[in-house]
């Protein structure tokens, strides 16, 4: 039987449209859509895919379960009640990486973090041993806690370092626009290869990378690792896979020719650098005005 798994996204808020398109393009199952995140479903090599592909999704989180808490004690105990073996192996490292509260009666994110830690141990010694400690020595299962309106959601990050963090952009100018964000913009637009398009004040190029990408059909997560690669529990097979056939949808026959202007010579030299990374310098012509 095919394993099926249930992803949260989270995103920049109002870019919830741009980035449930990207997943119904993957073939995903939209269950959700919230300010700011979006829950879908996936088939088995779901994990590989929308790390590779998302653009405009800051992480891909795995959702292992939703629960009412109003006290730490519900939370400590609906946490425990979990199959933790499950999704983590035994010697993998769990750290409660994040927790977060909105509008609920836990509040103290410290606190809310020690409790989940604390039960999942206990969880865990129940199915790997009875006593002693448990051994976190192996690969990471970050966890995450979502706190809205009382309503608890649990999920494992599977990216590891954020989704914007593609690889290319070594260097940065001062303030520099998120990855994810550029991405957004230029579906918004909407570009394609065949339209002009012109950043006067380009910076360190961000906008038109993220725009060669999309022109060149180049999956955003191409040049990066990710943590769930690491997974014992994830068949090595399927991101290889994933890999391979990221790299076979590249159109390189594609022409076209973008254009990206700056007053900062120096911001200038450090976009055509992070376009050279990226693979597109090609594509992007930068000049000086």
């Amino acid at each position: 039987m095919k394993k099926s798994y249930t992803l949260i996204s989270p995103c920049f808020f109002g870019m919830e449209k741009m980035l449930a398109r990207e997943i119904k393009d993957l073939g995903f199952e939209i269950i959700k859509t919230e300010d700011g995140r979006i829950t879908y479903k996936t088939g088995e090599d779901g994990i590989a895919k929308a790390n590779m592909w998302l653009r405009c999704a800051e992480r891909v989180h795995l959702k292992v379960a939703e629960f009412e808490a109003k006290t730490f004690d519900e939370l400590f105990e609906n946490t425990k009640r979990i199959n933790w073996s499950r999704y983590i192996p035994y010697g993998a490292q769990f750290p409660v990486s994040k927790a977060s509260s909105i509008k609920s009666k836990l509040y103290s994110t410290t606190d809310i973090q020690a409790i989940v830690k604390k039960a999942i141990v206990d969880s865990l010694k129940k199915s790997y041993m009875e006593s002693g400690m448990l051994k976190e020595d192996k690969e990471k299962y970050p966890i995450y806690v979502f706190l809205h309106k009382d309503k608890v959601t649990i999920s494992i990050d599977t990216t590891g370092d954020a989704l914007h963090k593609r690889g290319y952009r070594e260097k940065a100018n001062k303030a520099p626009i998120r990855e994810t964000l550029a991405a957004g913009i230029m579906s918004l637009v909407p570009w394609k290869p065949g339209r002009i398009l012109v950043d006067p004040m380009c910076g360190s190029g961000t906008m038109l990378i993220e725009a060669a990408m999309m022109g060149i059909n180049m999956a955003p997560g191409l040049n990066r690792e990710f943590i769930s690669e690491k997974w014992r529990t994830l068949d090595k097979k399927i991101w290889w896979d994933t890999r391979k056939d990221a790299f076979d949808k590249i159109d390189n026959d594609v022409e076209f020719k973008i254009y990206g202007y700056d007053i900062d010579e120096e911001a200038l030299e450090i976009a055509k650098e992070n376009a050279e990374i990226a693979g597109v310098d090609e594509y992007i012509e930068f000049k000086l005005g």
